[in-house]
């Protein structure tokens, strides 16, 4: 009987348990949810929606989600991809049946009005998270668990959203002040979604017809086409019905943005241009991108975990490397099993996708959770008050450099790039390049660097003057009013530069109104004739430049004059003179170098001057001094050997495989009687060493073959499966103690076998305690067999 009670009670503790869990369960489905998006029939959206399918089951996002896919009827009679995703038709808005305006982005709103109109599901549904097509969900996104409120929604920052700030406003609503920079991620109530709709839709298309109020100083669209109307008409709208958010600049992410320490993003968007090292992705590069009905096709792979640590050595910066590549994986993976699910033959083995197959990249990219940090909201203040910066340590940085569509050029760019991502330079890095419309035809070189375009002012297009130094200036100047700049300091660089550490304004001390710059003392005209003839202000003319570190403010105001001063010192033959100028050629090719001194000067921007920075090989460096820069513009040497950018002019050692530049002699071989001499001589081969790994770095990413042989790939390989076994913390979300053979975190064994070792004693003693009392009634009882269970389900079938 004693017997007896016992099972009773572990029975009705048992239920209890279950019982638990299953209150646990119902308030978690307490509120139903929706997740949407909008898309149309390309191909474009197609591959984007297997993107976002697969991360939505990948990182277990509750509720149902529907595409709202906007077709013509013309269109719907070739469309392919109706079974990508579960489905709701929309009538097409893109071609307006009114106006005639071609406008797609006006199929978001109108998509959602018809959804709520008449879709049986919207009839059921308390909560709605609204995302857009090229985005990777990392976690789940639940709108309650956010802070979302019936009244408040959730959204993302779009801080480019400048004209909830000005004119726009006033003229789009009558609540100018309640107006959100707000995008992206959308998580809100039904109720709120109703009210919203009709007027999103009506002040997307009232904001698209104002067509006065399309420029860029106004919207903050760089391409002053109205691209961003619905954007607006979305902002507007919730002002319009006093519907305020709780704004969150921690929840998504772009690909190549840095996270702050502690803030575990949950979805990526990959709206913008990206790299890692030499690799990068833009979306706008596969418009017309059958991937998804291609057998076996993938985007180009990213860098391997391995190669990625190696690029950046500041942790916050590593990890949006990290988020970067997690971006295109999960692109691909879907990609993977997309394929696989519509009758493609398995593809063959590659290191690649036997990667994106391991247990290690299933461990790495599962679900991720917010963060308390990551829960924190911006300041619930009017918009123009909310200081974005104002909880991180630095100001963000952005590095440009400007080249041209030349190889002479390009093989400084690898060199400068592989030198950034080695040196921990925070923030991001563009080239400028300029190029003609019939260069850029030719040019082979884009994926060298994250670009931006700029038209070649090599030829003056109204004097006719050939001055390629030109492009520098009017190159910034095109940057400053064409890019979406999210940065408060820009770090100017030259192509024929090797970064050896991060340069910060912190650090050097640059703020606004005090610029930052490293001594060019042969600058003589700012001492004589030529800075009066040139600057109201000759005593402000700093000989300053190679490194500028200058406040984006100040940047706006000045680069402007920096053209016009190049162009007017340029156009000043008369004063070419070596003894004015100190241009030992005489040709007024350092006419950009005293365009950007009296551009300067007529501003009165004094700067900062600081010999700390930078270096040419070939000098004698000061003692104790860590240089940041080295700037190999002059020819330099160590012993009988020697280096000079001009000799490498026309030789193409970007596109040649296994091209590099002689080595330079073994620092053993060196005399070390003379300390100066040394250390003069050690910098020299540091700096053409490292444009050596550069290109060596280039070439092994080009694939390129014969280098290696086969025993020393084939052991690469293996190290790379090894080191991809034994990764362990890629976000900073896992455990460090990553288990050899199979990537799950020590604690997580301990505890599963300690479950498990208490869940078979309790069935022990029940069977015991059952075979004692059969026993008793003289009745006997066969032990079932006992089953082995798999702890964990095989991933993706493989």
């Amino acid at each position: 009987m004693e017997k007896d009670m016992i099972l009773m009670v572990v029975l009705m503790m048992g239920m209890a348990i279950d019982t638990g869990w299953k209150v646990e369960a119902a308030k978690k489905v307490q509120w139903k949810m929706h997740t949407l998006f909008s898309v149309e029939c390309q191909n474009y959206f197609d591959w984007q929606t297997v993107g976002l399918m697969h991360s939505y089951r990948k990182a277990k996002q509750q509720g149902h989600i529907t595409r709202l896919l906007s077709c013509t009827d013309e269109e719907k009679k070739s469309y392919k991809g109706m079974h990508l995703a579960p489905t709701f038709e929309v009538p097409s808005f893109s071609n307006n049946p009114i106006n005639g305006d071609w406008y797609p982005a006006i199929n978001k709103p109108a998509g959602v009005v018809h959804w709520l109109k008449h879709s049986k599901e919207a009839e059921h549904v308390d909560w709605v998270v609204i995302l857009d097509a090229d985005m990777i969900i990392r976690g789940p996104i639940i709108p309650w668990e956010l802070g979302a409120e019936k009244g408040r929604p959730v959204a993302a920052y779009y801080g480019y959203l400048r004209g909830c700030d000005n004119i726009l406003a006033q003229l789009h609503t009558k609540h100018p002040e309640l107006c959100d920079k707000v995008g992206g991620l959308l998580a809100m109530h039904i109720d709120d979604l109703r009210a919203l709709a009709p007027v999103w839709l009506a002040k997307t298309e009232e904001v698209r017809q104002d067509r006065a109020h399309w420029g860029a100083n106004i919207t903050g669209d760089i391409y002053e086409k109205g691209w961003i109307s619905e954007m607006y008409g979305y902002s507007f709208a919730a002002a319009e019905i006093g519907l305020r958010h709780k704004i969150n600049d921690n929840l998504m992410i772009y690909p190549g943005y840095v996270p702050r320490e502690g803030i575990e993003p949950i979805l990526v968007h990959y709206g913008l241009p990206f790299s890692v090292g030499n690799w990068s992705f833009s979306k706008a590069d596969h418009e017309e991108d059958e991937i998804i009905y291609n057998c076996g096709r993938l985007f180009p792979k990213p860098p391997y975990p391995r190669e990625v640590k190696k690029l950046a050595i500041d942790p916050n910066r590593r990890r949006g490397l990290f988020l970067s590549i997690e971006c295109i994986n999960i692109l691909n993976e879907g990609l993977l099993l997309h394929h696989a699910e519509n009758g493609c033959p398995k593809p063959g083995w590659t290191k690649y996708v036997n990667f994106l197959k391991s247990t290690t990249f299933a461990v790495l990219t599962q679900p991720k959770y917010v963060t308390p940090a990551t829960l924190e909201m911006m300041e619930d203040t009017i918009q123009e008050h909310v200081d974005h910066d104002a909880d991180r340590p630095f100001p963000k940085i952005h590095t440009i450099f400007s080249t041209e569509c030349t190889s002479y050029f390009d093989w400084q760019t690898v060199g400068l790039m592989y030198s950034f991502h080695k040196s921990g330079q925070p923030g991001n890095i563009t080239r400028l390049l300029s190029c003609s419309d019939a260069d850029l035809k030719l040019y082979k070189g884009h994926k060298l660097a994250p670009t931006h375009y700029v038209p070649s002012m090599s030829r003056h297009p109204l004097t006719g003057d050939w001055y390629p130094a030109i492009n520098k200036p009017a190159a910034v100047l095109h940057w400053l009013n064409h890019a979406n700049i999210d940065a408060e300091f820009i770090v100017i660089l030259d192509a024929d530069m090797i970064l050896r550490g991060p340069i910060t304004p912190w650090e050097f001390k640059a703020a606004r109104g005090q610029p930052v710059s490293t001594p060019y003392d042969y600058l003589i005209g700012c001492d004589n004739e030529l800075a009066k003839l040139h600057t109201s202000h000759p005593e402000a003319c700093d000989k300053v430049g190679g490194v500028i570190i200058m406040h984006i403010d100040d940047l706006r105001k000045f680069a402007l004059l920096w053209l016009h001063k190049t162009e007017e010192v340029r156009a000043d033959r008369a004063h070419y003179a070596r003894n004015i100028t100190g241009d030992i050629y005489e040709s007024g090719w350092i006419s950009e170098m005293y365009g950007y001194s009296f551009g300067a000067a007529e501003l009165k921007l004094r700067h900062t001057i600081n010999s700390k920075i930078l270096i040419y090989p070939g000098y004698v460096p000061e003692p104790g001094i860590t240089y940041r820069v080295f700037h190999y513009g002059l020819r330099f040497s160590v012993g009988n050997w020697s280096f000079d950018k001009a000799d490498w002019r026309d030789i193409d050692m970007v596109s040649r495989c296994w091209a590099k530049f002689p080595d330079p002699p073994d620092p053993l071989t060196l005399n070390h009687a003379n300390e100066k001499n040394l250390q003069q001589n050690l910098l020299s081969i540091e700096c053409v060493k490292m444009l050596n790994e550069a290109l060596h770095r280039h070439h092994e990413q080009r694939d390129c073959p014969g280098a290696k042989s086969l025993s020393t790939l084939k052991r690469e390989t293996e190290e790379e499966i090894l080191i991809s076994r034994k990764l362990g913390n890629l976000n900073g979300n896992f455990d460090s103690s990553v288990h050899k053979d199979g990537g799950i975190p020590n604690s997580f064994r301990i505890s599963v076998i300690f479950l498990c070792a208490c869940s078979a004693l309790g069935f022990l003693l029940v069977i015991v305690m059952l075979c004692s009392g059969h026993k008793r009634r003289g009745t006997k009882m066969k032990h079932p067999k006992s089953r082995r269970r798999n702890m964990y389900p095989a991933y993706m079938g493989t």
